[in-house]
């Protein structure tokens, strides 16, 4: 594991700790490194009304973005003791903005990495 997956590990970890996952207590991190080298964290956001739940890769997403971030390089998910692929809706917001790596931790440190297009490779693209 390179220095750089290592502190995206890191930090998607400690993403983790301030989901707010009432109902669920399934408590999801996301790092998602931007082209810039700045990291943005994001965590899962539960609402009594499921629907409107926001996924912590959707999260760090839309923070990069509302910052100016439009180039990401890749996106470490923490979700405790096994790895857990982003859901549909998050592969789907996040191929707008490219096939960036998506690295998936466990509790060990173990990961598997992916690229969006292998996990969604019939993504929806108004430009293809």
């Amino acid at each position: 594991m390179s220095a750089q997956e290592q502190e995206l590990f890191a930090l998607a970890k400690e993403a983790r700790e301030s989901a707010y996952a009432p109902y669920s207590d399934f408590k999801v991190g996301a790092a998602l490194l931007g082209e810039s080298g700045t990291i943005y964290l994001g965590c899962n956001v539960e609402n009594a009304s499921f629907g409107l739940t926001v996924c912590a890769e959707r999260v760090a997403l839309f923070k990069a973005l509302s910052e100016g971030e439009r180039v990401f390089k890749a996106i470490a998910i923490y979700a405790g003791s096994k790895s857990v692929p982003p859901c549909g809706a998050c592969l789907q917001v996040m191929a707008e903005f490219g096939d960036l790596d998506i690295l998936l931790f466990d509790s060990k440190g173990s990961y598997v990495k992916w690229r969006i297009s292998e996990l969604l490779p019939q993504a929806f693209r108004l430009n293809d």
